[in-house]
This record gives C-alpha cells, structure tokens and sequence, in this order.
C-alpha cells in the first residue's frame, strides 16, 4: 500500500513538472501578447483609484474612464514628445561628447599616472566611435516609433478594463450564484496589489522629480531625461536604479570630468537609498510578504521569461503566485518559503506529551 502511495505522489509530481514546464514555455512563446496585456492590466491597476473617485463623485462611468484616458494620454504624449526630442539631441551632440570624452579619459590618465597607477586607454577610444554610436540611436528612433504605434491598442484595452472594474465583483457573485458572497481573501490580495502599485509608483515618481531637479541643479545635460528613466526603472527592484545611474555617471564625466560626477553619484544613490530603504518600507508595512532573495529570484525569472515587463512586474506576480499558492493545503508550505518568515501562529506548538518524549 505505502508503495502504491509513493508511486502515486512521485507520478503526481513528475505530471505537475511537466505541466509547468509546457506553461512557461507557452508564455514564452506568447511573449508579445502577453506583454502587451500586463501592460494594459498595469496601466488599469493605476487607473482604477482615479476613477473609481470619480464615481463616488457622481460622474458617470463612462465619463470618468474618458478622463483617466486623457490623463494618461497627455502624459504619454509628453513623454514621448520629451523622449523623441532628448534622442535626436543625443544625435546632433555624438560629436561632441566624443571628442570631451576623449580629453576626460587622457585627463584621468594623467592622474592616475601621478599617483602610480597605468592605464591603457588604446582599446577605450578605439570604441568610442561615433558611426557606432549614431546606429544605436537611430534603432532607440525605431523602438520608441514601435511602442508609440502599440499605445492605441494598449490604451483601448485599458478602457474596457476600467469599464468592467466596478462590475466585476457583481458578476463573480452571479456567476457562483450567491449574491451575498464575501471573498476577504481575495479582496485582500487585490487591495495589496493595487497598494504596492500605488506606492511603487508614489516613491517612483518622487525619486524621478529629485533625480531630475538634483542633475538639472548641476548642469548635467538631458536631466528631466533621466529623471524619466528613474521613475520608469525604479519599478525594477533591486538593480533598475543601477541601470540608470551608469549613463548618469558617464555623461556627467563626460561634461564635468570627477569632481561634479562624485556629486551626482551621491546625491543619486542618496536619494534612492532614503526612499527604497527608509520611506517604501514604511509604507509597505511588512515589505510585500516576500523574502528578499525571493524578489531577487523572481526579477531574474520573470525577466528572462518576459523581459523588461517582466522586471518591472515580477513583484506582482509573484505576489499572485503566493496567493494562489496560499489558497490550497498541499502548497501551502510553497507560500510560506516565498515569505520573509514563518509566522509564530503558523507554526503547530509542541504537546506536553510530545515534550516529554
């Protein structure tokens, strides 16, 4: 009988790995569908407090979805106008940053060779040319025209999205038959969702307008730029302000050469470190539920199985994932790996019985 049993369960798992690995390779095949969805879902999750405002103000639903809509228009026209403009800017300047980072790295040269230190600087300019670089820009034209021209039908999708919002609890009670129904689970799981977004996108903003403001304070050329790219990268965890303080650095020593790219280093790493480790764990409460090694884990996995979208929302989905994990007794213990610890009441106490043996 044991035999049968341990038969059954390894048969169980080898079905249930199997199962996993057909799932995740379809997502990776559907990758360009996909992404476009948990776009428009993201874009949703941030418009529904807006709107649903609008409707505890008596405007009707439809209206307040055409608002929140042209809100989200606007900005995407200002970003796209302000990306488009800081690109061909880029272009017309390669020229010149070529030429002031050659005289900054034979600069530093020198310095380092007054206290001791060579440097080779042969392979460096040999790189830094400027036909290579205006390719790059030229393919930077065509993938901002390749999402510009994706926009529409993002933007549509989160309009029927919005529009369904409201009336999505009325028809999951329909469709289990119990007008009366409760899912406080479920809802709790939804209202973290929609927390961690708002929060993320609060502490996001606000490092992307001090990021911009402190660069624009030292002169450092296309600052609003990077102070864009911070608010869009910082929804990575972990290394998305990396990410944008590596071309923050360059283009400051570039312009400045060390003293002022020392300055704009640290008020960039001042500035993230204070709202990522001071003023998003506050407000966070106990940090998503989640283990650091786990966020760490899954921006790795979700980002080779869907790319930057995945990077940007490997939070949230692995916050569904512990949720759906939670709601069974055999995967249970899953959930509990993914959080940061096991909760004391989770954990059955000791019988006096047992005690003794």
């Amino acid at each position: 009988m044991t035999e049968k049993s341990n038969s059954h369960s390894g048969t169980r798992l080898l079905v249930i790995a199997a199962a996993l690995v057909i799932i995740v390779w379809g997502i990776n095949q559907a990758q360009s569908v996909l992404v476009l969805f948990l776009v428009s879902v993201f874009l949703a999750v941030i418009g529904t407090p807006p709107v649903l405002w609008l409707q505890r103000k008596r405007i009707p639903s439809a209206v307040a979805v055409l608002i929140v809509i042209a809100g989200m228009i606007v900005i995407l026209v200002m970003v796209g106008l302000l990306v488009v403009t800081s690109i061909k800017r880029i272009s017309d300047a390669l020229p010149f940053y070529q030429t002031r980072l050659q005289q900054q790295v034979l600069a530093l040269k020198t310095l380092l060779a007054s206290i001791g230190i060579a440097v080779n600087d042969k392979v460096l300019l040999e790189h830094l040319n400027p036909e290579a670089l205006s390719s790059r820009v030229v393919g930077l034209f065509a993938g901002v025209s390749s999402a510009f021209s994706k926009a529409v039908l993002i933007l549509l999708t989160v309009s029927f999205i919005l529009l369904e919002a409201s009336s999505f609890p009325i028809k999951l009670r329909a469709a289990l038959g119990d007008p009366r129904a409760h899912f406080p689970q479920f809802v709790k799981f939804v209202n973290d969702i929609k927390r961690y977004v708002v929060i993320q996108t609060a502490i996001s903003l606000t490092a992307g307008v001090l990021i911009g403001i402190w660069l624009s304070v030292l002169g450092v050329d296309f600052a609003i730029l990077f102070g864009l790219l911070t608010y869009l990268l910082n929804y990575v965890p972990n290394v998305g302000s990396v990410i944008v303080l590596i071309p923050v650095v360059i283009l400051t020593f570039i312009q400045f050469g060390m003293g002022r790219t020392a300055l704009a280093a640290a008020g960039y790493v001042v500035v993230v470190f204070f709202l990522g480790n001071v003023v998003q764990p506050r407000l966070m409460g106990q940090k998503l539920g989640l283990s650091t090694l786990v966020v760490f884990l899954s921006l790795i996995f979700w980002g080779s199985l869907l790319g930057l979208i995945g990077m940007v929302l490997c939070v949230p989905f692995t916050m569904t994932l512990k949720f759906a994990l939670e709601s069974s007794e055999d995967t249970r213990w899953i959930a509990l790996l993914l959080g940061p610890e096991a909760p004391t009441e989770s954990i059955p106490p000791v019988s006096k019985r047992g005690r003794n043996k």
